[in-house]
């Protein structure tokens, strides 16, 4: 098995002047955003742990977005993840956007369901996108309209719209890297094999598959205590899929790490590296706490993002998580669980650190 791209892991390590910056107490600026242009979604998946924000018609105003784009790359943003609570490409300006992201200095990631990855759109954004994640959670078309909750020819529309990336991304010489990434379920379990192939046929760089984490606000209870010891099984099976062109990436530790008793940090310390901003423009300092004002810093079609993200609304957030919350009432294995593992450990070292 390979993960190259870390994605069961963290890459805070690689940029260690910003944590270098954090530690002297330096005031600084996230190096990645998740941001959600849309509110709206087409599917309404079984898992949806965001089911709770209701899939409102809202969307980013572009003109405002662009401004706070180019202000967030110059104050040292490095990433965007367009994705968020509803499905980003129902936003009618998000190649404009994405290609703005990139002018802006910013690199862009996109978590889809790819439906609406047509012709015309790939054409625009493969070169200003860095990856490209495809949520496809089903070996089958039936399997998949199910868990989607979605008619069925939408599996195949999927996949023709990846064949037609990979065709563009090729004979444009785009550098996006296009995988999917399923979520392993009771229902899909049996199929991920058939996933993996049909991945791996269809010319995709990888398949993840990962485990459900239950998110306190969702309405879904279905997947809370799903127990992925039953399922660890499936990574040997999948190993034969692996290639130097096609990775499997089964996220073990993080299925492992489901079980566990203690998370390893007694505070959150990830906050100040990353934020979220939703479609109707709110910042928040959490995704694990949309909805709770305490993590709300501002709106960007309101202040500037340098004025939400050094003022007081966000100041109070910090002193709140470093006196009060505790780390073991969030989400478990939330996106930023082993950056606090990694920071909690520079910040606690044991004995014998000098021993290098």
């Amino acid at each position: 098995m390979s993960d190259e791209f870390r994605i069961d892991s963290h890459k805070l390590i690689f940029h260690p002047r910003r944590v270098a910056e954090w530690l002297a107490g330096d005031q600084i600026y996230p190096l990645y955003a998740e941001i959600s242009p849309s509110g709206a979604c087409n599917h309404r998946c079984t898992f949806c742990a965001l089911d709770y924000m209701e899939y409102k018609p809202r969307f980013l105003d572009t003109a405002v977005l662009k401004d706070r784009l180019t202000e967030m790359g110059r104050l040292g943003l490095k990433s965007v993840m367009y994705g968020g609570e509803g499905e980003p490409f129902l936003h009618k300006d998000i190649g404009e956007i994405i290609v703005h992201t990139k002018r802006s200095g910013i690199d862009v990631g996109i978590t889809t369901n790819g439906v609406l990855l047509t012709e015309k759109l790939s054409t625009r954004i493969l070169g200003s996108t860095a990856w490209i994640k495809v949520s496809l959670n089903a070996g089958c078309a039936e399997t998949y309209a199910k868990v989607h909750r979605t008619k069925p020819d939408d599996f195949d529309r999927v996949f023709e719209n990846l064949k037609m990336a990979l065709k563009i991304k090729q004979e444009s010489g785009a550098g996006c890297t296009i995988g999917v990434q399923t979520l392993l379920l009771p229902e899909n379990a049996q199929e991920v094999e058939q996933l993996a192939e049909k991945a791996k046929e269809t010319g995709l760089r990888y398949v993840v598959v990962k485990p459900y984490s239950q998110h306190h606000k969702s309405r879904t209870q279905t997947y809370r205590d799903v127990d992925y010891a039953q399922f660890h099984h499936l990574r040997d099976k999948l190993a034969r899929f692996q290639s130097k062109d096609f990775s499997v990436i089964f996220r073990e530790q993080t299925m492992k790490k489901m079980k566990r008793t203690m998370r390893g940090y007694e505070r959150c310390l990830a906050l100040p590296f990353w934020s979220y901003i939703d479609s109707g423009g709110n910042v928040w300092g959490c995704s694990a706490y949309l909805g709770d004002d305490r993590f709300r810093y501002g709106n960007i079609h309101e202040q500037t993002f340098e004025q939400i993200w050094t003022g007081p609304l966000r100041k109070a957030n910090l002193s709140m998580v470093a006196e009060q919350l505790d780390p073991e009432a969030c989400r478990m294995n939330c996106r930023m669980d082993e950056i606090n593992l990694y920071l909690w450990e520079l910040t606690h070292p044991k004995d014998h650190v000098n021993f290098i």
